[in-house]
């Protein structure tokens, strides 16, 4: 028997590179479970390239529930753009999944 290994990349640029807003996170998250995300998949790796800004409750309202349906599946990936950082900091706070 064949298994697959599938992963899959979400691009929170696709969504803007200026991510601010708590009800667009919230749109965004919606989007990407309808249209993007497959239960499938093995790994889902969130990319931030092109993300110029990023806000706490922006990144909360997409990754909160993307971590609670799809667990340690979620991988972010790695970035140098402060906003990135410090928004990933804020929630981490209160969140033990989202290390920073």
């Amino acid at each position: 028997m064949l298994y697959f290994v599938t992963d899959m990349v979400i691009r929170l640029s696709q969504f803007g590179n200026l991510l601010v807003s708590r009800p667009s996170g919230r749109e965004a998250y919606l989007a990407a479970k309808a249209y993007l995300l497959d239960k499938s998949a093995d790994r889902i790796d969130i990319d931030f390239t092109g993300v110029k800004v990023v806000a706490p409750s922006w990144l909360d309202e997409f990754l909160t529930p993307l971590k609670e349906e799809y667990g340690n599946k979620v991988k972010l990936g790695s970035s140098d753009n402060q906003s990135v950082l410090a928004s990933l900091a804020t929630i981490s706070q209160n969140k033990a999944d989202f290390p920073q």
